[in-house]
């Protein structure tokens, strides 16, 4: 399974729909801060599978704070924005929440700066901002691959 991760397109419409045309994907995760273009991404292509949650800038949002499922039999992924867990202060707490919760992927944005590591059994990944970065970098985006033999995660420039 391929699993695309945005965040943070903030208006940027046309970020996603390069993702979205340029790289398949089985589900694209959208963590936040680009509701409304996210909206008119999924009207256009239904075809494609979508998750998201709402960041702190999708105003008067009806979306959830948090996700939390299993892509198959064997992992878990928590996905949050980011804004609710202090993620510019410290990650800690968020990495203790998603392993109380049985997650061993756990997903965030709202830094708009690229993160991706694995610790003790817990993949975590920011895929920095698809519009506006904030660590200097270019505009990106994540992709995960959950394959029989493991789980690969990277990011990738726009």
């Amino acid at each position: 399974m391929k699993i695309i991760v945005m965040s943070d397109s903030h208006g940027n419409y046309y970020a996603l729909e390069k993702i979205v045309t340029n790289f398949y994907g089985d589900l694209y995760i959208h963590l936040g801060d680009g509701e409304r273009e996210l909206d008119k991404i999924c009207l256009k292509y239904p075809d494609k599978n979508f998750m998201h949650v709402a960041g702190n800038c999708d105003f008067a949002s009806l979306s959830q704070d948090e996700i939390l499922f299993s892509p198959d039999d064997k992992n878990c992924i928590f996905a949050v924005h980011g804004h609710k867990y202090g993620v510019k202060g410290s990650l800690e707490p968020l990495k203790n929440l998603a392993r109380q919760k049985g997650a061993n992927i756990l997903l965030y944005g709202h830094t708009h700066a690229r993160f991706n590591e694995y610790d003790n059994g817990l993949y975590t990944m920011n895929p920095g901002s698809v519009s506006c970065p904030r660590d200097g970098n270019k505009p990106s985006f994540g992709i995960i691959d959950i394959t029989p033999q493991g789980i690969v995660t990277r990011i990738v420039d726009l």
